[in-house]
């Protein structure tokens, strides 16, 4: 993430927190998804939409050159995706985790 150059880490850390807070705070698809087309930029929206995507496919045990074939992404984001996904910050456990215990079903993480 590019920092505002004016802005000290614990500042960065405020207005992060303050985003992630916001988003927390929504109560449906419909909310977040008004939220996310008015806080991004239809690409930006679309790179999020796509490295989801890839999430779930390499969750299947899809092959790079697969996916890239099902979604345009480039191998290249598929890989950091990838790396992301196995030694990451667990963001996509917790998400993994969560939306199983709403389905109801064990989560393969």
């Amino acid at each position: 993430m590019k920092p505002n150059r004016h802005d000290t880490d614990e500042q960065q850390e405020q207005a992060e927190d303050a985003l992630f807070r916001a988003i927390v705070s929504l109560e449906s698809v419909d909310e977040c998804r008004n939220f996310f087309r008015d806080l991004c930029t239809p690409a930006e929206l679309q790179a999020l939409v796509d490295r989801w995507r890839v999430v779930r496919y390499l969750e299947q045990g899809l092959p790079y050159r697969q996916i890239h074939d099902l979604t345009g992404v480039s191998v290249t984001t598929i890989g950091r995706v990838a790396r992301f996904l196995t030694d990451g910050f667990g963001g996509y456990d917790a998400v993994f985790q969560r939306l199983a215990a709403t389905r109801g079903t064990p989560s393969t993480r």
